[in-house]
C-alpha cells in the first residue's frame, strides 16, 4: 500500500469512527473534536437587495445591525474566535460571492442572519347578492337570477417567531462537491503531506468527502437546534430548527458547517418593534452567543453528538 493510500484509509477510518448516522432520537456517540477557530458572519442581503420590508425597516439593514453587534459580542466573550463579516457596509453580493468569501476565509462555522416574513392572509366575505337579468338569443327568454357579491380583504399575518435552518438532505451532493473544491479547509495539517498528491477523484477520496459532509451536516444539526433553544430562554416563541426543502444555495456552497438564523417576523408590527430594539438586538446577540459557546464547548471537548430535526417543504 503506498504511503498516500494509507493516509486516506487512515483518515477514512478515524471519521468512519467519528460520524454515526442522524436519526430520529438523540444518541450519545461523541463524534470527532476539533478546534473552533474562525467563524463568518453572513448579514443577509444589502444593497439594491432589500429583503423583506416591514412597517419602517427592512431586512438587510436589521440583518446588518445584528450582525455587527454579533460580531462585538464574540470579540468580547469569545476572544480566542476569529469573525469574519461577509459584509459591514450597506452592499450587495450574490450568494456565489459570499460562498467564495466564507471558503476564502476559511472559516470554521457561517453564521448567516436574516429577519422573517409572511404574506398577509387573504379573507373572502359575502357582501351580499346582484340581480342579473339575461336573455336567450335562441328562445328570447329572460332570466333573472341573484349572483352573490364578495368582499376581499387583507388582514397583517400573525406568524412569528424564530427558525434557524440548515441545508436540506436532498442537497447533500452540492456540499460534498463544495468540500471537493475546498480539500484544504477539511484536510487537516499532518495528513495535508501525504496527501497533496491524491487524486481528488479517486473513490477513497470520495467516501472522505461523504463522510465529511455527514459529520458537517451533523455539527451544523446540533448548532442549529442549540440556537433555537438559547432563543427559547428569552421567551422568544420558536419554529424550531429546520431543513428547507427547496435549499438555501449559500448554506450548501460553503466547505463548512452553516445555518442560516431567522431572527423575527419583519411582516408582523410587533416583532418589527422588538427586532428593531436595543433590548431585542441584545436578546438575540445573547442567544445566539450562548450557542456558539455551547457548540464550541462541546466541538473542542466531547465532541458533537446527535439529535433530531424537524423538515420544512417549503
Amino acid at each position: 500500500m503506498t504511503k498516500k493510500i494509507f493516509a486516506a484509509c487512515t483518515l477514512l477510518l478515524f471519521l468512519a469512527i467519528s460520524i454515526v448516522s442522524f436519526k430520529e432520537k438523540e444518541q450519545v456517540q461523541p463524534q470527532q473534536k476539533q478546534k473552533l477557530r474562525k467563524i463568518v458572519i453572513d448579514a443577509g442581503h444589502g444593497g439594491a437587495d432589500h429583503g423583506a420590508i416591514g412597517k419602517y425597516s427592512k431586512e438587510k439593514d436589521v440583518s446588518l445591525t445584528v450582525a455587527m453587534l454579533l460580531q462585538k459580542a464574540i470579540a468580547k466573550e469569545i476572544p480566542d474566535v476569529e469573525v469574519y463579516m461577509t459584509r459591514t457596509t450597506d452592499i450587495y453580493d450574490s450568494p456565489i460571492e459570499k460562498a467564495n468569501k466564507a471558503n476564502a476565509a476559511k472559516g470554521d462555522l457561517f453564521i448567516s442572519i436574516h429577519c422573517n416574513s409572511a404574506d398577509p392572509i387573504r379573507h373572502r366575505e359575502l357582501v351580499g347578492y346582484k340581480t342579473v337579468t339575461s336573455k336567450n338569443k335562441k328562445t328570447k327568454k329572460t332570466t333573472t337570477k341573484k349572483v352573490p357579491q364578495y368582499r376581499t380583504y387583507y388582514t397583517p399575518n400573525p406568524a412569528k417567531g424564530t427558525e434557524t435552518y440548515i441545508w436540506a438532505t436532498g442537497k447533500t451532493t452540492q456540499k460534498t462537491n463544495a468540500l471537493k473544491n475546498h480539500e484544504d479547509l477539511y484536510i487537516d495539517s499532518t495528513t495535508a503531506a501525504e496527501l497533496k498528491d491524491f487524486n481528488p477523484d479517486d473513490p477513497e477520496m470520495d467516501i472522505i468527502l461523504s463522510l465529511k459532509t455527514k459529520q458537517y451536516f451533523d455539527r451544523s444539526a446540533r448548532f442549529a437546534m442549540t440556537i433555537e433553544e438559547e432563543f427559547i430562554k428569552t421567551g422568544r416563541p420558536s419554529r424550531q430548527a429546520r431543513q428547507r426543502g427547496k435549499g438555501i444555495w449559500v448554506l450548501q456552497a460553503v466547505a463548512m458547517p452553516a445555518v442560516l438564523i431567522e431572527i423575527g417576523f419583519i411582516s408582523n408590527a410587533a416583532e418589527e418593534d422588538y427586532i428593531n430594539s436595543a433590548n431585542g438586538q441584545q436578546d438575540i446577540v445573547s442567544a445566539i452567543t450562548k450557542a456558539i459557546k455551547r457548540y464550541k464547548y462541546t466541538l473542542e471537548t466531547t465532541g458533537i453528538k446527535q439529535g433530531s430535526m424537524s423538515a420544512d417543504k417549503k
